[in-house]
């Protein structure tokens, strides 16, 4: 099968003068004969917790597949966005193989989450709160923004643009994400729930969540809540369905392809975030090759996604 997916795709490829609306669809298998490269930063934390990568890819499977109610949840998240369940298995089960490790009963995520609604979480950076740092003079062009993800987007371009590694009025931020700097108040790089949900993924999401699904909006002044959102199961895998979706429109709007068959590339965009960027990337180095006579560049896997995808009977079994 993979290798047949290497033929179709080597045929999308190559072929030339497509329609502006056409997006060229890209079909299952990885473009990877080995896996990518896994970070040494995953590496180093599973080694911290005693297991290997394979532990953690078994126990995240066999949650899933001992457990109905939570398959027959991902199935009606799925639906409610219009993506195929597989998307979000694979979400799930890349954060959990190569971030942190699953828990073994689903009780236990809802349990966490009611725990965030007591205790004292601050979005913050070196005393500053983010609702208060967005309102400086260099976010004044974010403010006409009428969505979630159109406001939070922008202020994340803001962020890399002139604050991230860069002293501002006398204080030095860090060279590091906008998420990991202002919006994980117990540690950088820490993710949350089922999904593994950063909370600025969550709080894009909030419009379209509340479009499709009927949650209440989040609001980045209320960290508990968004906490307590991306824990609990109920909650938390309307904004990984959301997140999914909006990766597939974005690629296929932006970049020209239409990722929806293969679960690899939405697992490895729901890793790395950030596919509008990537989309515009991909579309201008496209635009280059094909100037210059060269093979178009198609989306790729990482070592997240080639996972997901190298496992693919196997997840699709479950359902």
């Amino acid at each position: 099968m993979k290798k047949l997916a290497l033929v179709v795709l080597s045929l999308i490829a190559t072929a030339a003068g497509l329609p502006a609306h056409a997006a060229a669809v890209v079909p299952v298998g990885n473009t990877s004969a080995e896996q990518p490269p896994i970070p040494g930063a995953s590496s180093r934390r599973t080694q911290a917790t005693n297991t290997t990568f394979q532990a953690k890819y078994r126990k995240i499977y066999g949650l899933l597949k001992s457990d109905a109610v939570l398959r027959g949840k991902i199935k009606g998240a799925a639906a409610a966005y219009g993506i195929e369940p597989i998307h979000i298995v694979g979400a799930i089960v890349g954060e959990h193989t190569y971030n942190v490790d699953a828990y073994d009963r689903l009780q236990t995520y809802y349990v966490k989450a009611i725990s965030y609604l007591s205790s004292q979480l601050t979005f913050a950076y070196n005393g500053e709160d983010v609702s208060k740092f967005v309102q400086r003079p260099e976010f004044a062009d974010c403010a006409s923004r009428s969505g979630s993800y159109e406001l939070w987007e922008c202020r994340e371009r803001v962020w890399n643009r002139s604050f991230r590694g860069k002293t501002v009025d006398g204080t030095s931020f860090p060279n590091d994400r906008f998420g990991a700097t202002f919006f994980q108040p117990y540690y950088a790089g820490q993710t949350f729930g089922l999904g593994q949900l950063n909370p600025l993924t969550a709080l894009q999401m909030s419009d379209l969540v509340h479009k499709v699904s009927g949650l209440p909006k989040l609001d980045v002044k209320d960290p508990n809540q968004v906490y307590k959102t991306i824990m609990d199961p109920d909650l938390t895998l309307a904004y990984v369905a959301a997140t999914l979706k909006k990766a597939i429109d974005t690629y296929k709007n932006i970049a020209g392809f239409d990722i929806s068959q293969n679960p690899g590339l939405t697992a490895t965009l729901y890793n790395v975030g950030d596919p509008e960027a990537r989309a515009y990337a991909l579309r201008a180095e496209n635009e280059r090759r094909r100037t210059a006579g060269e093979t178009q560049k198609l989306p790729e896997e990482n070592y997240y996604g080639w996972l997901v995808n190298d496992k693919l009977p196997e997840l699709e079994a479950l359902f």
